[in-house]
């Protein structure tokens, strides 16, 4: 499925959706994408608490994001992402780059072994 130049206002979108695309769009809600496989977002302005959680190939190419705090909780992603995000909690896996990322947290218990590469480009 391919989304373009909408706008999202919702709880829960994309839970345990496969192969999805959503390009040059507003996403606002809470959980975000959780479980998805294959969850591409394209360009977009992403709002909301615990974005995009136990994802599977997830991409974010050139997106925004806003109030958004404890993203990518053990997910495989890739993701390039302009401006800041509040905060990234034990990403399994990929890459998160952004230009600034308000808090990285990896916890001592975490289920799985968290090994992402967390870049920022602002010192």
């Amino acid at each position: 499925m391919t989304i373009a130049r909408s706008e999202l206002h919702t709880k829960d979108a994309f839970w345990h959706a496969k192969n999805v695309t959503v390009t040059d769009s507003e996403v606002d809600g809470e959980y975000l994408g959780w479980y998805s496989d294959g969850l591409t977002l394209v360009r977009c302005h992403i709002k909301g608490t615990q974005p995009l959680c136990y994802c599977r190939r997830l991409r974010l190419i050139d997106c925004t994001m806003e109030n958004c705090d404890l993203a990518f909780e053990y997910s495989d992603v890739r993701a390039t992402v302009r401006g800041k995000i509040d905060s990234v909690k034990n990403v399994r896996k990929g890459s998160v780059t952004a230009d600034e990322i308000g808090e990285i947290i990896v916890t001592p218990d975490s289920v799985y072994p968290v090994r992402a590469r967390i870049v920022t480009k602002k010192a």
